[in-house]
């Protein structure tokens, strides 16, 4: 399968500049399903305040919702999918930074759900590109070849114990794989389902903090 890669004016998205202009650290948002590009601005400002903030639209329609990848069925991704929109994805940040002048080194994720996916997909298959990522509800997304390297790279993974669409022993498979590839992953489980809670918003808020100040200082 073969995705044309799009400029940053033709990938329907935002973009928020930080408070410090271009040496403010940057948040790639990717929505859930049904999500846009708005969905996630408010919490990317609330999670992560004084960075900017760059949100795409997933380029994917099911049922008229917006999603990153297709699936073949609840929960049964379309792998060759993934691997065909992961590069096309990493062309639109890199496109991105230079149109918006952020730099590439302090580039970060916060993703959702099918976002959250897309985002561990891109840890998987584009190492190197993000400095980190906070993924919510995420899973396995797919089965590399082989594990990247990402030493240095710094993830955190909140999922809920009890989350039908996100099952727990696919959302440890990850932070398995993830830190045999060499990073470093802060899992944590919420008393919750698929949707968000506190807790989520807190733990997120706080690893945020901790890293997106490592690369501002």
């Amino acid at each position: 399968m073969h995705v044309d890669a799009e400029a940053p004016r033709e990938w329907p998205h935002r973009w928020v500049p930080g408070a410090a202009g271009a040496s403010s650290p940057t948040v790639v948002l990717l929505h859930g399903t049904g999500g846009d590009e708005s969905d996630l601005i408010p919490l990317g400002a609330e999670l992560a305040p004084g960075a900017s903030l760059l949100s795409p639209r997933g380029p994917v329609s099911e049922r008229g919702m917006p999603r990153f990848f297709r699936r073949h069925a609840e929960g049964v991704f379309d792998e060759a999918d993934i691997r065909a929109r992961v590069p096309v994805l990493a062309a639109f940040i890199r496109s991105a930074a230079g149109a918006y002048g952020f730099s590439l080194e302090s580039l970060f994720a916060l993703g959702y759900s099918n976002g959250a996916n897309m985002a561990a997909s891109l840890l998987l298959l584009e190492p190197g590109l993000l400095r980190g990522a906070a993924l919510l509800r995420a899973v396995m997304p797919l089965e590399p070849a082989t594990l990247p390297a990402l030493a240095g790279t710094s993830i955190f993974i909140s999922n809920g114990q009890t989350d039908p669409f996100s099952p727990a022993q696919r959302a440890q498979r990850l932070a398995d794989a993830l830190a045999g590839a060499g990073a470093d992953v802060t899992l944590r489980w919420q008393r919750a389902g698929h949707e968000l809670v506190p807790g989520d918003l807190e733990d997120t808020r706080r690893w945020l903090s901790q890293h997106l100040a490592r690369v501002s200082a």
